[in-house]
């Protein structure tokens, strides 16, 4: 979703830039602008719309581009409408800025500046970015300490570009979460959303990392880190294949949408809220969720996991009984549907065979039928009554991972929902528990950074014959999701299971060096889940804890590892706690020399029986 586009150096920037926008419309977008410079002062084309609309504008008004440098947008709204007002690049007194990602902490700077004497044009998040420059630049700051010192304010997951009203020698990137790539050529230089946008101009590239900030000039780029210190980043030639496959820099697609989750999530979030990010906004969702007599939920694979953490929330926040099905099973046992019943199908592609037979089948009972899937325009959605899309974009890996939790945003905002419509869920319940959701992409973020813990797991791990995943609550999914992962990239035997089941058969499994990996973040089950792994501990099983602070510091030791997690409120934990165990199979499987982007045996949309 969105794009972004910068030069500085070229004769005809704001042309290239256009071309640049051009092949990122795969993205998805709804607005498009393009900011130039000519004389120390920014010219800009905004127009809602496609690139058509903003192309056949800026033939009738030529854009003032002489100083070489321009930037541009693909906007996909999130904060307000998909309008041109809302279009980006934003202008601030110093600087126009084209980002992508969520502020997540807007307004709150918002209302800082707008009590401190600033002006908003927009409903956006973006224009709290060049605001808060420009207020570091009229407090003396260089034009590199003031977006270091903005980045250190903004929360969320962003890639930022920037254009200075007074300064044709310098273009800023900055990234966090987001993804964001510099190219350089003879005397110019780029930078993009990805290298696919930079194709047509260069092939050498820079793979910006989190927190990086590049000052771009004619000559190149000099990448600081936020404590001001230049970063070595490696410069990567790329080919046209790899440049169309969109790896950005990543060593395999999998790891590329992993490191995606914290913007696509939050991206599908705010696709559901209100402008104040208060109100989940189902417009296009006619059925009524207040008179849902029960709700049945039918998925394969990954996202009947996600299916299952969503009838603990369902279940807890509506007051409905939830059924969860595996679409090969449900479709040939013909279950009994009770009048005034919900059927929820969740699938990426929106194209798998046996959810799409078990959606036929549910239609001919009567039932309403919504699907939750990531191609809007797919079969199952079209045979629905009702579209919850989520905005994972493309997943181009086996394994679902970016896909499987942006299903648990829009089931955890269904399930939320539906709880308001019933009367279950006051109006601060509902404020608190959406400020949680708007917590997660950050939560991720932090997660993200734990890799290193998890490559040490991971080589304990990779040797293992087999393996088991513990949960309790909404967390056992997770163990299932796991179990899944670990056995479908890296072909170890793993298996998830209830913890309080490890008396009732799977503790016979245990013997030396066993890993048994426990997602247990601190709630009123935790103790009982300790004592699950201490049972693990007493028969020389190694145990993997994944917890938050206060998990762990009840917990103490354990023999194998643990991850320890950034405190979130409980409801959203499970899809933080999602992450870990997608990172841990990962590495094991890169460690083993498996094919991690297409695995064994498996297909990515299964469309036969």
């Amino acid at each position: 979703m969105c794009g972004i586009i910068g030069v500085i150096g070229s004769n005809n920037p704001s042309h290239q830039v256009l071309e640049g926008l051009k092949r990122l419309e795969y993205r998805g977008y709804d607005s498009a602008g393009i900011a130039a410079l000519e004389n120390g002062q920014i010219d800009l084309r905004r127009r809602a719309g496609k690139l058509s609309a903003l192309e056949e504008l800026m033939t009738q008004k030529p854009l003032h581009d002489g100083d070489k440098a321009a930037i541009g947008h693909t906007r996909w709204a999130t904060h307000g409408e998909p309008n041109e007002t809302n279009a980006h690049p934003h202008l601030s007194k110093h600087c126009a800025v084209v980002h992508n990602g969520i502020i997540e902490n807007y307004k709150e700077l918002r209302t800082r500046l707008m009590k401190e004497g600033t002006s908003f044009k927009s409903d956006t998040d973006t224009e709290t970015v060049p605001m808060l420059i420009s207020q570091h630049m009229d407090a003396g700051k260089g034009k590199l300490d003031a977006v270091i010192e903005t980045m250190k304010e903004v929360e969320g997951a962003f890639a930022l570009g920037i254009l200075f009203n007074d300064d044709k020698n310098q273009i800023i990137a900055a990234r966090r979460g987001s993804p964001l790539v510099v190219g350089l050529a003879e005397g110019a230089t780029y930078m993009g959303s990805d290298a696919l946008a930079l194709a047509p101009f260069t092939n050498k590239v820079i793979y910006l990392e989190n927190d990086d900030v590049a000052v771009l000039t004619t000559k190149g780029a000099e990448v600081y880190t936020l404590d001001g210190k230049k970063a070595n980043r490696p410069v990567v030639t790329v080919d046209v294949s790899d440049a169309l496959a969109g790896k950005n820099g990543y060593r395999h697609f999998m790891l590329k949408e992993i490191h995606e989750q914290p913007t696509v999530t939050g991206e599908t979030l705010t696709a559901y809220l209100d402008a104040t990010r208060s109100k989940i906004c189902f417009d296009n969702v006619s059925i009524d969720l207040s008179k849902a007599t029960q709700v049945t939920i039918v998925a394969c694979g990954t996202s009947y996991y996600a299916g299952c953490v969503a009838k603990y929330w369902l279940e807890e926040m509506a007051g409905i009984p939830v059924n969860v099905d595996i679409a090969s099973e449900f479709r040939y046992r013909q279950p009994p549907l009770v009048k005034g019943g919900v059927c929820v199908f969740i699938s990426q592609s929106g194209e798998t065979a046996d959810t799409l037979a078990a959606l036929e089948y549910c239609k001919k009972a009567g039932q309403q039928i919504l699907s939750i899937v990531n191609v809007p325009g797919s079969s199952i959605a079209r045979e629905s009554h009702a579209v919850l899309q989520t905005k994972a974009g493309p997943e181009i890996g086996v394994a679902s991972t970016k896909a499987f939790t942006t299903q648990l945003m829009v089931l955890a905002l269904l399930a939320i929902e539906t709880g308001r419509q019933k009367g279950l869920l006051s109006g601060e319940k509902v404020a608190e528990l959406i400020h949680a959701l708007t917590e997660v992409p950050a939560r991720m973020t932090a997660v993200l950074d734990m890799d290193s813990t998890l490559q040490r797991m991971a080589e304990q791990i990779m040797h293992a014959r087999s393996a088991l995943y513990l949960g309790r609550g909404s967390q056992y999914p997770i163990a299932l999701e796991g179990a899944l992962k670990l056995k479908e990239i890296s072909y170890i035997h793993a298996e998830g299971y209830a913890a309080g089941e490890m008396k009732h058969g799977p503790i016979a499994l245990i013997e030396e060096g066993v890993p048994v990996i426990t997602i247990a973040p601190w709630n009123t089950l935790f103790e009982k889940t300790v004592s699950n792994m201490q049972e693990v501990a007493a028969r020389k099983g190694s145990v993997y804890l994944i917890t938050d602070k206060k998990g762990a510091a009840a917990a103490g030791t354990v023999n194998g590892g643990m991850i320890v997690l950034p405190d979130a409120h409980p409801f959203v934990q499970p899809i933080l706690s999602t992450l870990p165990v997608q990172l841990l199979a990962y590495h094991v499987a890169v460690m083993k020399g498996t094919d991690v982007d297409q695995p064994r045996n498996l297909a990515k949309s299964v469309t036969v029986e």
